[in-house]
């Protein structure tokens, strides 16, 4: 196969990433089924494996430089992709070559009948990520979870670690008990005889968050924890607290006071995972080289471009506060969002703090789960913000730079499905 066919290959499968599918009858059968008659290579090399509702993909690439720094081949494993399916494998922070994500997937492939099942979109690039680092032979994998936990496909691995970075509202209708539903599945994760390595602080789901066969539990706030975060130049200046001590005046260079929590459940991880202390200076050296894509990214200045995959409300709280604390604007902003369903716009604009806009762009994302852009003006129009509806991406990241003076900000934000786009449209323009 080469890449193209491999991805038709891909794209004849289903994808509850595309469709937000009612997945039913939860099962890890079929992906255990596909890994073993693959020879199971998610046992060729330890895991930590990393779940939460919002944080995890910041945390796992955290992960992987610390261990990079420490002198070690990762393979890092994230979903979704913002501009290339190729973003989702890589070795040492380098995403996997068009030439060997195609040989992986057709790898897969070639099994399927063998196995007798037929797998899902992301249980196939599940296994050709497992399949890839075996081949590579990396000395340890960070595995981000996708939707689920218990029965997420990532779960066939036998995790030294578990992570868990917080639990909120996504993927869930927000009713009943939801909070413990979903603390419920996330845990599923750890395995007995594990570290399980705990970022959620609500003391209501204590009993499930310690209920697991975990051989030791570090609590965030007890055991380790974010002391200290300060604004810095590119970044924050954190101080970070482990069970093994404390490290000050850690650059790390991401924006927002919630990126300091995520960097004290990584350190802790990481340090659970070598049993011992990390260096000091080597903690520093990973950490500064730290990159999130689409995380709170500025990509552009003069109009200062930020990009935010914020796509549900603690997300958006989270991008809004990071504006405000750490921003001085001496202009207006200008927002384009997109959203998907599952979302009401009417409260992803409040959370993202959008009334305070001069204007509002609504583009419509590319996905069959889109809420289309005119709907999501006519909520901004609900709320008061000046707002106007186009078709595309692209067009809304045109109309916003046109918009914008020098000393505005342009905040893209509401999906990966409007921030991977953005970000492509921006880069072209700076390279042409």
């Amino acid at each position: 196969m080469n890449l193209a066919t491999a991805l038709r290959y891909l794209d004849q499968h289903t994808n509850l990433e595309a469709t937000a599918g009612r997945a039913e009858g939860l099962s890890l059968d079929r992906m255990r089924r596909l890994v073993s008659v693959l020879g199971d290579p998610q046992s060729a090399y330890p895991v930590i494996h990393v779940t939460g509702t919002n944080g995890k993909g910041s945390v796992a690439r955290m992960i992987s430089r610390l261990l990079e720094a420490h002198g070690l081949t990762v393979g890092t494993y994230t979903s979704p992709h913002l501009e290339a399916i190729n973003e989702r494998i890589a070795r040492n922070g380098e995403p996997i070559a068009d030439a060997e994500l195609a040989d992986a997937i057709a790898t897969v492939a070639a099994v399927e009948d063998v196995a007798g099942i037929t797998p899902s979109y992301f249980e196939i690039l599940t296994a050709a990520a497992f399949g890839w680092f075996a081949e590579v032979a990396v000395d340890v994998a960070v595995v981000e979870v996708g939707m689920l936990g218990r029965y997420d496909a990532t779960n066939v691995v036998d995790a030294a670690v578990a992570v868990l970075t917080n639990v909120g509202r996504d993927h869930t209708d927000g009713q009943g008990a939801w909070q413990a539903a979903i603390a419920d599945e996330k845990v599923g994760i750890v395995k007995p005889g594990s570290t399980f390595v705990c970022g959620e602080t609500d003391p209501d789901l204590r009993a499930i968050l310690g209920g697991t066969e975990a051989a030791r539990t570090w609590w965030r706030g007890s055991d380790f924890d974010c002391d200290q975060s300060v604004v810095a130049l590119g970044g924050r200046s954190v101080s970070l607290r482990t069970p093994t001590g404390t490290i000050d005046d850690v650059f790390v260079p991401l924006h927002g006071e919630h990126q300091g929590d995520n960097a004290a459940v990584a350190l802790a991880a990481v340090e659970a995972f070598f049993g011992r202390r990390a260096d000091d200076e080597v903690v520093q050296e990973g950490f500064a080289r730290v990159e999130v894509p689409g995380r709170f990214e500025i990509v552009h200045r003069e109009p200062t471009v930020v990009l935010d995959a914020a796509h549900n409300v603690d997300g958006a709280r989270a991008c809004a506060r990071t504006l405000r604390e750490e921003f001085t604007l001496a202009g207006t902003i200008v927002v384009v969002v997109g959203f998907l369903e599952g979302r009401d716009p009417t409260e992803m604009l409040e959370a993202l703090g959008a009334v305070d806009a001069g204007f509002l762009v609504a583009c419509t994302p590319d996905s069959p789960r889109a809420i289309p852009a005119p709907v999501v003006a006519a909520a901004a129009d609900g709320l008061g913000i000046v707002a106007e509806a186009v078709h595309s991406v692209d067009e809304a990241v045109d109309r916003a730079l046109g918009l914008a003076t020098a000393d505005d900000l342009v905040l893209v934000s509401g999906s990966n499905y409007v921030v991977g786009p953005a970000r492509t449209r921006l880069r072209s323009e700076v390279e042409a």
